[in-house]
């Protein structure tokens, strides 16, 4: 899933290619993609793009005060392309969700893999009319968001700190792969309840989180939008790297699977060299 980094790249990428550039056509594939229908699509074409913004995972395409705005959700990307194919976008059973023509020839597709289909776009006159943007908790990059902000977030909780991380409504942009990187570079055991971090911890999970979203967005910055998902992946430590060697300790990589998730970390890193209790099993593993 592109998290708060890529999310940001793309933002980056789209502002240097869409400036100066009008829309043409919207051409929707898969009907399941259009979240919205007032305004129509039709009302995009001819309008300038004014600007780009991202909130937590969500893109904003300013078009002269209407705005398209996308969440690519788990398997969704989007592909540039300097020249689109001639002659309309064919439905069928390929990856293809919804295609944006330029006036110039250029434009973007939405594709998403898999059957799961939770790429959505909306066409809104205020991105807070997007459920999900008007209820997103702050950017954990904000320059407002200091570690006095952070500490009251986690006061109250009562979940274990990796589902913390990851809801949108309490901290914006984190989903399950920086979640795993940030608690590795904190050190910190996803059991961990959120609630009951001492003052050191939660200034060592701060420092982790902001460091860690902040090299990503480095290292993503300049990169082609084709290219985001391999820059991604090549930067993760302990995230989808299950039975590797951790590169800080040498231990082996484990990982806990959910019914639609799971999560990795490195024993000797973050739990005390102990593994954690995989819930397919229901037993601490041995």
């Amino acid at each position: 899933m592109p998290e708060l980094p890529e999310v940001e790249a793309l933002k980056g990428f789209l502002g240097e290619h869409l400036a100066d550039a009008r829309i043409a056509r919207v051409l929707p594939v898969a009907i399941s993609v259009l979240k919205t229908y007032d305004p129509p699509l039709s009302a995009l074409e001819g309008r300038p793009f004014t600007g780009v913004t991202r909130h937590g995972k969500f893109l904003d395409l300013d078009l002269d005060g209407l705005h398209f705005v996308t969440h690519l959700a788990r398997a969704g990307w989007l592909q540039w392309k300097d020249r689109l194919p001639d002659g309309p976008p064919k439905p069928g059973k390929g990856p293809l969700a919804l295609r944006v023509a330029l006036d110039d020839g250029r434009g973007f597709d939405l594709t998403e893999a898999g059957t799961q289909k939770r790429l959505a776009v909306y066409v809104v006159h205020d991105p807070q009319e997007v459920p999900g943007i008007a209820r997103l908790g702050p950017d954990p990059l904000a320059a407002g968001f200091d570690e006095a902000a952070f500490a009251a977030l986690l006061k109250e909780e009562r979940r274990r700190i990796k589902g913390a991380l990851r809801d949108q409504s309490l901290i914006a942009g984190i989903g399950n792969a920086y979640s795993d990187e940030i608690l590795h570079v904190a050190r910190m055991s996803p059991y961990k309840i959120a609630g009951k971090l001492t003052d050191d911890e939660l200034h060592t999970l701060y420092e982790a989180m902001r460091t860690t979203l902040t090299d990503a967005v480095a290292r993503s910055q300049g990169v082609a939008a084709g290219r985001l998902k391999s820059e991604k992946k090549s930067g993760l430590r302990v995230h989808g790297r299950t039975g590797e060697a951790c590169p800080v300790c040498g231990d082996t990589i484990r990982e806990v699977s959910f019914h639609d998730s799971s999560l990795q970390y490195c024993p000797t890193c973050q739990t005390g060299g102990k593994p954690l209790a995989d819930r397919r099993m229901s037993r601490l593993l041995k």
